[in-house]
C-alpha cells in the first residue's frame, strides 16, 4: 500500500474516532442533564436531608443560615448538579469504556471490566459511609467543643462545600482496592511486596485519616480502619485477577 492512499486512511480513521467520541460525549452529558431535569423538583429535600445529620446534633432551635443574599436558592441546585453527576457516572462510564476498549487487548478487557464496576460501587460506599457514620459522629463532636456562649450556626453554602469536599475524600479513599489491583496489574508493585510493606500502609492510612476528617478521633479511625481493611481487599483482589503473565507482559 502506497504513502498516497495510508495517509487519507489514517484520517478518515482519525475522523471517525472523533466523531465516536463526540458521540460518547454527547450522550454522557445527556445522561446528567436527565438527571438533574428529574432531581430539580426535589433540589430543597435534597439539601433537607443532607443537612439532617449537622441539624440533628445542633442545640434546642438551632438551624443552618445564607449569609449571601442568593445562596438560599443557588446552593440547593448546586447540590442536585453534583447528585446529577455522581448518579450518572455509570453511564459515563459506560461510554467511556465502548470508546476505548476495541483498541484494549483481552487479558486488559478481563481486567478492566471489574475494576471499573468495583470503582463506581466503592465510591458510592464511601460516600454513604461517610453520611451514615462519619458525618453523625464528627457533627456531635464538633458541636460538644463549641465553646460556651458561642450559637453554632452554619452557611448553607459553606456547609455543602465541606460536606462535598468530606464525600469526595472518603469515595477517593474506598478505591484503595482498584489501586492496589492496577499496581500490580502494571508490574510497579507485586502482592509480596505489598504484604511487606503492611506496617507503612497503616501509618499511611492513619495519617490520611488525620488529613481527610474532622479532627475528632472517631472520624479518623472511622476512615483509617476501613482504608486499611480495604488495601487487605486488594491485595487478595489482585492476587485472584491478575496473572503473573499479564503483569509481566505490562511491566
Amino acid at each position: 500500500m502506497s504513502a498516497e492512499t495510508e495517509q487519507p486512511q489514517a484520517e478518515e480513521s482519525l475522523i471517525s474516532h472523533l466523531i465516536e467520541l463526540r458521540s460518547r460525549i454527547i450522550r454522557s452529558v445527556l445522561a446528567v442533564a436527565v438527571l438533574f431535569v428529574a432531581l430539580f423538583p426535589f433540589r430543597e429535600w435534597l439539601y433537607t436531608e443532607l443537612a439532617e445529620p449537622l441539624v440533628r446534633h445542633l442545640p434546642h432551635g438551632g438551624h443552618l443560615i445564607a449569609t449571601e443574599v442568593s445562596s438560599p436558592f443557588f446552593t440547593p441546585i448546586k447540590l442536585t448538579a453534583v447528585l446529577a453527576l455522581v448518579l450518572a457516572m455509570p453511564v459515563v462510564i459506560y461510554q467511556f469504556w465502548a470508546f476505548v476498549s476495541p483498541g484494549l487487548y483481552r487479558h486488559e478487557k478481563r481486567l478492566a471490566r471489574p475494576l471499573l464496576v468495583s470503582a463506581v460501587l466503592l465510591f458510592y460506599t464511601g460516600c454513604a459511609f461517610a453520611y451514615f457514620l462519619v458525618m453523625p459522629a464528627a457533627f456531635r463532636f464538633l458541636t460538644a467543643v463549641t465553646p460556651q456562649g458561642v450559637e453554632m450556626m452554619t452557611d448553607i453554602n459553606h456547609y455543602l462545600s465541606f460536606v462535598l469536599t468530606l464525600f469526595f475524600a472518603f469515595g477517593l479513599c474506598f478505591e484503595v482496592p482498584v489501586a492496589v489491583v492496577i499496581l500490580v496489574a502494571i508490574g510497579l508493585l507485586s502482592v509480596d511486596k505489598l504484604r511487606k510493606s503492611r506496617p507503612y500502609v497503616v501509618v499511611v492510612c492513619f495519617a490520611a485519616a488525620a488529613v481527610l476528617t474532622p479532627p475528632d478521633v472517631m472520624s479518623q479511625v472511622l476512615l483509617a480502619v476501613p482504608m486499611y481493611l480495604l488495601f487487605e481487599a486488594g491485595i487478595l483482589a489482585a492476587k485472584l485477577l491478575v496473572r503473573p503473565d499479564d503483569a509481566a507482559s505490562d511491566a
